[in-house]
């Protein structure tokens, strides 16, 4: 990856743009898309859309979501201690002796899930975390404290690991659910840009908001651009590793490629498309079948408008929704060449149609 691409990786994962508050996301997302796109539309929520090639009968998106998890501050208590209730799905299992930060009025506050020492707990009484009894300190003397240093009910709040490179073989860092797929289709765009390949439609590069509450970011655009075709890109669960029941979640590997989305809302001929697009330049591809539904933003351009045919390219992700998430970054450069190859080999015009 060259190194321009890597900082930009770096800077937007380690940026906090919890779901309702993805600005800040949305602006480095757009500042390192500006150059490889001919315009830019926004709604009302902070979606981001960077087109190429505007004006066009046929149009086509890719499309990832920009949202991460959080909390809400809920209740602070007389000696200043801060409950939370979820922003997204959090996970309240993780929650105890993770850093923090409280975003106030007055700019952020630091702060730590506490948990009482093993010395103190009770062994015949021990307590899980849990969303009831997981707290915050900022290191307050009392609820009074606590306000004056500008924390109040509303306040959102987030973990603070960052991005690294972990021993020159994964990707970790909060957050790759799912900037790494906001990264991958702003890498597409650089690609088209840099190879010179003229589509003969229109390609929206959609970086929707507020998926990890119900994919409404995406509802709310799908319906706006109404495109002829949509691929979305998100994370899928590596099953590889301890107290994961692979005859449920089925087997998913880190670094075995790309994983094809298999279901209601995918497109039969549209996954063929992809499917040949990859196996013709070769890139490993593994599939995971969605009894219902895919959890993510397809279904929400799947069902828009009359119907959009719609597909799902997955990244295998360890630890999903934890501070460690992981990838490897040699499956994110299979997406992003399976995406770029699904778009160069489609025909303005193509109908993905069932009876036809």
């Amino acid at each position: 990856m060259d190194k321009l691409s890597l900082q930009f990786l770096a800077d937007y994962l380690n940026n906090f743009s919890p779901t309702g508050f993805e600005v800040a996301g949305q602006k480095l997302w757009m500042n390192f898309l500006k150059p490889y796109v001919d315009e830019f539309i926004t709604d009302s929520y902070g979606t981001a859309v960077g087109v190429i090639n505007p004006g066009q009968k046929y149009k086509v998106v890719i499309e990832a979501h920009a949202d991460e998890i959080s909390w809400f501050v809920n209740y602070i208590d007389a000696e200043g201690f801060i409950f939370v209730v979820r922003n997204g799905g959090s996970d309240h299992q993780i929650a105890p002796s993770q850093r923090v930060n409280v975003f106030t009025d007055k700019g952020i506050v630091r702060g730590v899930f506490g948990w009482p020492a093993i010395h103190t707990r009770q062994r015949d009484k021990e307590e899980v975390p849990k969303l009831d009894n997981i707290f915050i300190d900022i290191g307050a003397k009392d609820d009074k404290e606590v306000a004056r240093m500008g924390v109040k009910a509303g306040d959102v709040v987030t973990f603070t690991e960052g991005f690294e490179v972990l021993n020159n073989r994964y990707y970790i860092g909060r957050a790759l659910d799912n900037r790494i797929g906001g990264f991958m289709i702003a890498r597409v765009a650089k690609k088209l840009k840099e190879s010179k390949k003229k589509l003969p439609y229109t390609l929206y590069v959609v970086n929707s908001v507020q998926e990890e509450i119900g994919l409404r970011g995406a509802e709310m655009i799908a319906r706006r651009l109404n495109p002829d075709v949509a691929i979305i890109t998100d994370v899928t669960h590596d099953t590889q590793t301890p107290l994961i029941e692979k005859q449920r979640e089925g087997d998913i590997w880190c670094g075995k490629g790309p994983v094809l989305m298999i279901g209601p809302a995918i497109h039969n001929q549209l996954l063929s498309h992809i499917r040949k697009a990859g196996e013709r330049k070769k890139i490993p591809l593994q599939f995971q079948p969605a009894s219902r539904s895919t959890g993510t933003d397809t279904e929400s351009f799947a069902y828009s408008n009359n119907g959009v045919p719609s597909a799902l390219i997955s990244l295998p992700l360890r630890y999903m929704h934890t501070t460690v998430e992981m990838v490897k970054p040699d499956d994110v450069e299979h997406v992003i060449n399976l995406i770029h190859e699904s778009l160069v080999s489609l025909k303005a015009g193509t109908k993905f149609n069932y009876h036809s």
